[in-house]
C-alpha cells in the first residue's frame, strides 16, 4: 500500500471504506470541470469505478496509481492525484498523470505540494523515466502548479480539444528523470 506524506498531506491508496468519498469527489461538476470524460454520474458507475481502482493496486503489474489526498490533521479528503502506466520500457515507466482537488481547497498550495510529492515517489521509488500530463491553456491553477514543480512545456495544441462546446488549446508538459535529478526535485 501507498502512503506518502507531506508537511500537510497525506497521499495513500484508496481503501474499501474510501468508496462513498471518492463518489462525492467524483460526480462533482465544479471538481470535475477539467476532467468531464472520467467524471462519475450514478453511484453504480461509481461502484464499479472504485471496484477497478481497488483491484489494480493489488496487482503486481500496477498501471493505475491514483492516491486519496487528505489532510494530516484530521484524513479530511482534498482530492485525487496519481497517474497511469501508458508502457514499461527498459530505461523505466512512462506514466501520465492527473489531478483534481475539491474546489474549497484550490489556492492554498495543496496542488503543487501533492505533485511535488508524487514526483518523489515518481523518479525515486517507482523507477519513472517519463512524467507527463497537460491541461487547457485556460486552466491557469493547473498550469501553475505544473510550472512550479519544475514541468516543462513542450507542446501548445490549438484547437485540440472539444470542451464545453468549443474546440480548446491544450497544453502539454513532461519530466524525464534526469531533468528532475539534475534540478534535483526542487519545486520553484
Amino acid at each position: 500500500m501507498i502512503e506518502l506524506t507531506t508537511s500537510r498531506l497525506r497521499l495513500r491508496d484508496y481503501v474499501p471504506a474510501d468508496e462513498e468519498a471518492y463518489y462525492q469527489l467524483k460526480s462533482c461538476p465544479k471538481t470535475m470541470y477539467y476532467l468531464q470524460d472520467i467524471m462519475l454520474h450514478s453511484r453504480e458507475e461509481a461502484r464499479e469505478d472504485f471496484a477497478q481502482v481497488l483491484a489494480d493496486a493489488k496487482r503486481p503489474d500496477r498501471t493505475f496509481y491514483f492516491l486519496r489526498a487528505e489532510l494530516q490533521e484530521n484524513g479530511c479528503q482534498v482530492g485525487s492525484i496519481g497517474y497511469t502506466v501508458q508502457d514499461r520500457t527498459p530505461v523505466g515507466k512512462l506514466v501520465h498523470a492527473g489531478y483534481f482537488y475539491l474546489s474549497e481547497f484550490w489556492g492554498r498550495g495543496y496542488g503543487t505540494e501533492a505533485l511535488a510529492e508524487l514526483l518523489r515517489f515518481a523518479f525515486r521509488e517507482d523507477g519513472v523515466y517519463r512524467f507527463s500530463t497537460g491541461c487547457l491553456a485556460e486552466n491557469v491553477g493547473s498550469r501553475r502548479v505544473m510550472e512550479k514543480c519544475g514541468l516543462i512545456r513542450e507542446a501548445e495544441k490549438p484547437g485540440w480539444q472539444w470542451h464545453d462546446g468549443q474546440m480548446k488549446t491544450r497544453l502539454e508538459y513532461r519530466l524525464l528523470r534526469r531533468e528532475y535529478e539534475e534540478c534535483d526535485g526542487a519545486v520553484g
